[in-house]
């Protein structure tokens, strides 16, 4: 008991440290699989598209905005553990898939355009 009460220093060291490993490991656990980030991604063009609906074009960080609170609203545990250069990302393939939607469908691009082409 002396030992501890001389060195609790030490003891609150090493307790910082494994708690420090155990979130560690516990963000790494949480990570989203392969198969959750490609679900992720399909959502996202589906986010993209209603973000374009609702707010048009020339509003680019506007609609990334609109776009992440719908994905923190529907994926809160997976918005802890990405970081928003990484969902970023996501939506700037999203917002690619959307883009060549657009130009080959005339049914979407009437739908989320409002354009009767």
């Amino acid at each position: 008991m002396t030992w501890l009460v001389e060195n609790w220093v030490l003891f609150v060291v090493l307790l910082a440290i494994a708690g420090t490993a155990a979130v560690a490991v516990y963000k790494f656990a949480g990570l989203p699989s392969a198969k959750q980030v490609e679900t992720i991604k399909e959502w996202l063009l589906y986010a993209c598209i209603e973000a374009e609906k609702e707010l048009g074009g020339g509003t680019g960080q506007l609609k990334l905005r609109y776009v992440y609170d719908l994905f923190i609203t529907r994926f809160p545990a997976v918005a802890k553990v990405v970081s928003f250069e990484v969902f970023s990302d996501w939506v700037d393939t999203a917002l690619d898939k959307m883009q060549a939607l657009l130009e080959q469908n005339q049914a979407i691009r009437e739908v989320v355009k409002g354009e009767d082409v």
